[in-house]
C-alpha cells in the first residue's frame, strides 16, 4: 500500500514525498477539484470514483499541497482561483518592500522558493479561500552566511490558563487578533538573495535574483526577525515584557488598571480590565501591521472557548473528533477510564513491533491534546517513554485512550469566579511504579485563584530509595512551578495571599521538610532538601497535610479504577459542556 497522506492509504498512488502529489495525479486532480466544471473519463474518473467509495474527501487529501517545482506552480497559475490568490500574495510581498531586483554578488548563493497553495475549508466543510504562500527554501542556507540566531519564544500555554483564571475571576474582556503574513513584517539584518518566484519572471528581470530586505517563510531567521518586530513595536507603546514569560507583554495605568498582550507566533489575545486602551492598541497595532480584529476569543490554536456568566470552558472537541476520524476509531467501544489498572508496560514486553511512525505520530497528538485535558496527562506520559521501540502492547494502550476519548470527547477546563486569591499546589509520587527500572512517577498540578492552570506527570531521572525520597522530588518541583507562578502574578501585580500551600501526602516527607535532620533518608537528596526549606523558612511556601483520598495530583501518578478516577477529574475542575444539563 501507498501512503498518500499521513492517515490515508490507497494502493494505486505512488506519492514520493508527504503531501507531494506526483505528476500524473496532480494534472487528474487538481484541474478536477479547481475546476468542478471539468468532465473526468476513463481512468481519470476511475480514479476519482475509488476514493469516494474509500470515503476520501478532497479536503481530506489536499488541505495544503506542493505542485512539485516551477513546471506545475505554472500549471496552477492557469486557473483563475490560484491565480487570485498568487496575484494578492505577490501584491501583500511588494506592498510591504520585501525584495529588491539586483544583480547576484560573485560568491553569494541564492536561495530556491516555491509556492505553497492551501485550500481553507469552513467548519462545514465548505471551500473558505483559496491561498497561495511564497516560501524560500530556508534548508539551503548556511549558518554563519545568510542567518545567524534562530530562536524565537512562543506563548506558554500554562501562562494561557494562568491569564484565563484571572479573566473568569475579575471579569476580564478576551479579544483575539490575528496578524496577517506575520513573517513578512520582520526586518533582516543578514544579507540573502533569492530566485525569482515562479510566475514572475520577465524579460527584465531575466537572470537576476531578489536581495531580501524583509524575512520571508521558510527562511530559518523569520520567527526571530517577526517577534523582534513586534517586541519592538509594542515596547514603543508603553508595555513592559514579563520575565517570567517573554511573549507576554503588560503596561499598567495610573488609576490601577492594566492591559495585557500575549503572542504565539501571529496569534494575539487582548485582555485586562481597561476596555479604552485595549481598544486604542488595536488601532495602533493596525497602522503597523496587517490585523483581523476576530473579536471576543473563541478558538485559539485547536483550543474551543465558550463563555458565560458561570466562567470560561476551554475543550478541544473538535480536534478530538477529528483525530478519532483519522484513526478510523469514531465506532469504537468506549472506555470509562483511559488506563487499564491491571497493565504495567515495559520496553522488553515480548510483543510483536509496530509501525514507528505512526505510533509517534498518533503519541504526538495526544501530547497536545493533553493541555486542556489533565485526566490523559499520565497515560500519555507513559505510552511517550515508548517511542524508539513501539510494540503492539503499547499501541493497545494508545488505543485505549482513543476510546477514553470517544466516551468524553467534549470533556475540558472550567475557570469559574471564586472567593480563593491564592496559589495551591498539590504534588504526589508513585514509588517505583515503573517495572523497567523501577523510577519512580511525580505528579504535581497547580491552582491560581481557585482554577486548575498548570500540571505535569513525568518520570523521576533517578531512582528513589524511599517513598518519602519520592515525594520530597515531587514536592521540589511543585514548589518551583509555585515560584514561577508567583512572579507571574507579581508582575501582572495581581493581589495574592501568602504564603503558597503545598498538599502532600507522605508524612515522612512533610517531616523532613519542616525539621532540619540530617540521616540516610536525606544526605542524598541534600539540595531538594535545603530547596524547600530555605523557602519554607522564608515564608513563601507552607506544606500542609492532605489525605491520599483528597490528594488531587493522584491522578497524574498511576491508572485509577473508575470512581476514584472520576472523583478526581471532578475536583480538577474539568466538564463537558456538550452534556445536556
Amino acid at each position: 500500500m501507498k501512503q498518500l497522506s499521513n492517515h490515508i492509504h490507497l494502493p494505486i498512488i505512488e506519492v514520493p514525498h508527504k503531501n507531494k502529489l506526483p505528476i500524473p495525479l496532480a494534472r487528474i486532480l487538481i484541474p478536477h477539484l479547481l475546476n468542478r466544471s471539468i468532465p473526468m473519463h476513463g481512468k481519470d474518473k476511475e480514479l476519482i470514483e475509488t476514493l469516494g467509495q474509500r470515503n476520501v474527501s478532497a479536503p481530506s487529501i489536499f488541505p495544503k499541497f506542493d505542485f512539485g517545482g516551477k513546471e506545475l506552480d505554472h500549471e496552477a497559475f492557469k486557473y483563475p482561483k490560484w491565480k487570485a490568490a498568487v496575484d494578492e500574495e505577490v501584491r501583500a510581498l511588494e506592498k510591504n518592500g520585501t525584495w529588491e531586483i539586483t544583480d547576484l554578488p560573485r560568491g553569494k548563493k541564492p536561495v530556491g522558493c516555491k509556492w505553497i497553495f492551501t485550500v481553507k475549508y469552513k467548519a462545514d466543510g465548505n471551500v473558505d479561500r483559496y491561498k497561495a504562500r511564497l516560501v524560500a527554501k530556508g534548508f539551503t542556507q548556511s549558518y554563519g552566511i545568510d542567518y545567524q540566531e534562530t530562536f524565537a519564544p512562543v506563548a506558554k500555554l500554562n501562562t494561557v490558563r494562568v491569564l484565563l483564571s484571572l479573566a473568569a475571576n475579575l471579569d476580564w474582556s478576551l479579544h483575539q487578533l490575528d496578524v496577517k503574513n506575520a513573517f513578512l513584517n520582520g526586518d533582516l539584518e543578514e544579507e540573502v538573495y533569492m530566485d525569482i518566484p515562479a510566475g514572475l519572471e520577465t524579460t527584465s528581470n531575466f537572470n537576476k535574483v531578489c536581495r531580501l530586505r524583509k524575512s520571508l517563510y521558510g527562511l530559518k531567521q523569520s520567527p526571530r526577525a517577526w517577534f523582534e518586530r513586534f517586541t519592538k513595536v509594542v515596547k514603543g507603546y508603553g508595555f513592559v515584557q514579563c520575565q517570567s514569560d517573554h511573549t507576554l507583554f503588560v503596561k499598567h495605568f495610573p488609576e490601577g488598571k492594566l492591559a495585557i498582550i500575549i503572542v504565539y507566533v501571529d496569534d494575539i489575545i487582548l485582555t485586562g480590565d481597561h476596555e479604552e486602551k485595549i481598544d486604542l492598541l488595536k488601532k495602533l497595532l493596525t497602522k503597523e501591521f496587517e490585523i483581523k480584529d476576530l473579536g471576543n476569543l473563541k478558538y485559539f490554536l485547536g483550543m474551543e472557548i465558550a463563555r458565560s456568566k458561570k466562567g470560561i470552558a476551554i475543550s478541544q472537541r473538535k480536534y478530538v473528533l477529528d483525530l478519532l476520524n483519522e484513526t478510523g476509531m469514531l465506532g469504537c467501544k468506549p472506555a470509562e477510564t483511559p488506563m487499564d489498572t491491571t497493565v504495567k508496560l515495559e520496553e522488553s514486553d515480548g510483543s510483536a513491533p509496530v509501525d514507528k511512525g505512526r505510533y509517534q505520530r498518533l503519541v504526538g497528538k495526544l501530547i497536545y491534546l493533553s493541555h486542556t485535558r489533565p485526566d490523559i496527562g499520565f497515560s500519555v506520559s507513559v505510552v511517550s517513554q515508548f517511542m524508539n521501540n513501539p510494540t503492539e502492547k503499547h499501541m493497545t494502550a494508545v488505543i485505549r485512550i482513543l476510546r477514553y476519548l470517544k466516551m468524553t470527547p467534549g470533556k475540558g477546563l472550567f475557570f469559574q469566579r471564586t472567593t480563593k486569591k491564592e496559589i495551591e499546589i498539590f504534588s504526589d509520587a508513585d514509588w517505583a511504579g515503573s517495572v523497567t527500572d523501577r523510577r519512580s512517577t511525580s505528579g504535581y498540578c497547580s491552582f491560581v485563584w481557585g482554577n486548575l492552570v498548570t500540571w505535569r506527570s513525568k518520570k523521576q531521572s533517578v531512582v528513589a530509595r524511599s517513598s518519602a525520597e519520592a515525594e520530597f522530588r515531587a514536592m521540589a518541583q511543585g514548589i518551583c512551578e509555585g515560584i514561577w507562578l508567583n512572579r507571574l502574578l507579581e508582575e501582572l501585580r495581581v493581589p495574592l495571599k501568602h504564603p503558597m500551600v503545598l498538599y502532600c501526602d507522605n508524612q515522612a516527607a512533610i517531616s523532613i521538610a519542616k525539621n532540619p535532620v540530617h540521616h540516610d533518608r536525606t544526605k542524598h537528596v541534600e539540595i531538594d532538601r535545603h530547596f524547600i526549606k530555605e523557602k519554607i523558612e522564608e515564608g513563601v511556601f507552607k506544606v500542609s497535610y492532605t489525605p491520599t483520598n483528597c490528594q488531587t495530583a493522584d491522578i497524574l501518578t498511576k491508572a485509577l479504577a473508575r470512581v476514584n478516577f472520576e472523583d478526581l477529574t471532578e475536583k480538577l475542575g474539568m466538564i463537558n459542556i456538550y452534556n445536556a444539563a
